[in-house]
């Protein structure tokens, strides 16, 4: 396999995957600096989400329009602009402005990136792709918060955003040199409705789960917003049973394994999109931890996801898809789970081997299921699987946090005091549960399903006794 190709891509969505992440600990600094409140720039995080949903369901007509490579290269130069822009802003106005346009770049990188990357792969190398692909969407949230902190603390807040910019230029040269000139394979028309359906749909919900899981506005406005994202979400449904050519082409869900993916998927990554938001509270809030410290201790899981690429083509090529996401789903969610059983007086090293598993096991999942969305759909529909599949990854994500978030204000008002430690164990314990759930989306599939993809073969054994009793 060409593995020069997934790590070009790999850098550029570290890139955005890890900005998405990297304020979170320098809000205070940044809110002081342009005289504003760290709760009411919190407005910043969610407009760069808001943007996210907005733009990454046009981004497979983008890139079928204008070639995904040249639209990926775009991409990163309007990522860069926005970073440039957050770190001149002086007013909260200017700031949130400035991260909805880092958030266009971002929206249409991580789909088109990895359009790319499925176009210019052959099937049987999917997997091991997808591995290196992986590891940006698993190592880059975990590393903002300390990269953040560190760069706050012993520089200015300004180069978190400023740092993006060699490394955009450097992802601009390198896919420049590197990746294929992948063809555009079908010309649509843009779906203008679909785009303003979809936009609002998914923008709506994502904003709604954001505000009630992270308050920088009354609630009220969080509710109603997700309101509006859900009536807008059943108005695209009748748009696109009645549009030749819609946006997100949902009868790909008539794809069972294409289905199976979706669904599962994001069944699990709600509670993966809890961990992140939970465990570095537990540890500062319950541990009595720095923000740098927890940082330090939840980025080994990063190592773990790392490590995971060494076996991943041979693991499921063993196990075959159906195996190895049913049963890894449990497994990954169990890890999830003993989160909840850490306490001040667990040692460092059994938390830190836990986490570092932990890691492996979400990394397998993730690459499986990013790998078995494409390993059925044809290739001239991999531009319309794209935005279904980073949508539902992002909506799924946002509602993750706001899940966690929810479960911590009924607990502590169950007990009517701050945070304990006992309401993160609940939260964990909770969003486990959730994340099991992925195992009866994988259960339905059948055996051999992506089997050009995972290589792997369950009939070879039964062929010599049917022909036998023949």
């Amino acid at each position: 396999m060409n593995r020069i190709v997934p790590l070009v891509l790999a850098i550029a969505l570290f890139m955005e995957q890890m900005d998405s992440t990297v304020i979170s600990t320098s809000l205070p600094a940044i809110a002081a600096d342009i005289g504003t409140s760290p709760i009411a720039l919190k407005l910043a995080l969610t407009a760069y989400l808001v943007s996210l949903a907005v733009f990454i369901p046009v981004s497979g007509w983008m890139a079928d329009r204008f070639g995904a490579k040249n639209v990926f290269r775009a991409a990163i130069v309007v990522f860069v602009l926005g970073s440039i822009a957050c770190a001149v802003s002086n007013s909260l106005l200017a700031f949130v402005v400035s991260r909805f346009v880092q958030g266009v770049g971002g929206a249409m990188m991580t789909p088109v990136g990895r359009l790319v990357l499925v176009r210019s792969t052959p099937r049987s190398e999917l997997v091991g792709a997808m591995a290196w692909l992986t590891v940006p969407a698993l190592v880059g949230p975990l590393l903002g918060p300390p990269i953040g902190g560190f760069l706050t603390t012993y520089f200015t807040w300004h180069w978190i955003f400023l740092i993006n910019v060699p490394i955009g230029l450097a992802g601009i040269w390198f896919a420049t040199r590197y990746l294929p000139d992948v063809e555009t394979l079908i010309q649509r028309k843009l779906d203008v409705t679909g785009f303003f359906l979809s936009g609002i749909a998914a923008s709506g919900v994502v904003f709604g789960l954001s505000v009630v899981s992270l308050p920088a506005l009354p609630a009220w406005v969080g509710f109603s917003t997700l309101a509006i994202g859900i009536v807008s979400t059943v108005l695209y449904l009748i748009h696109a049973k009645r549009t030749p050519e819609p946006l997100l082409a949902l009868d790909l869900f008539k794809n069972p394994v294409f289905r199976a993916s979706i669904v599962g998927g994001s069944l699990f990554r709600i509670g993966v999109g809890a961990t992140p938001f939970l465990l570095p509270l537990m540890f500062q809030i319950g541990f009595g931890m720095t923000p740098f410290q927890s940082g330090l201790i939840t980025f080994v899981s990063a190592a773990g996801a790392i490590g995971m690429k060494l076996v991943t083509t041979w693991f499921f090529r063993k196990t075959g898809f159906r195996n190895a996401l049913m049963y890894g789903s449990l497994v990954a969610a169990s890890f999830i789970a003993m989160n909840g059983f850490f306490t001040p007086e667990t040692p460092t090293a059994i938390i830190i081997v836990l986490l570092l598993v932990a890691g492996f096991f979400r990394s397998l999942f993730f690459t499986g299921t990013n790998a078995l969305g494409y390993a059925e759909v044809p290739n001239e529909q991999t531009s319309l699987a794209t935005p279904i599949a980073s949508v539902a990854q992002q909506i799924s994500i946002a509602l993750g946090v706001a899940v966690a978030g929810g479960i911590l204000e009924v607990t502590t008002s169950m007990h009517g005091g701050p945070l304990q430690l006992s309401d993160f164990h609940t939260a964990f314990f909770l969003v486990a549960a959730v994340s099991s759930l992925a195992f009866f989306s994988f259960v339905r599939m059948k055996p051999d399903a992506g089997a050009e993809v995972s290589g792997h073969r369950v009939t070879a054994q039964a062929t010599p006794v049917e022909e036998t009793v023949a």
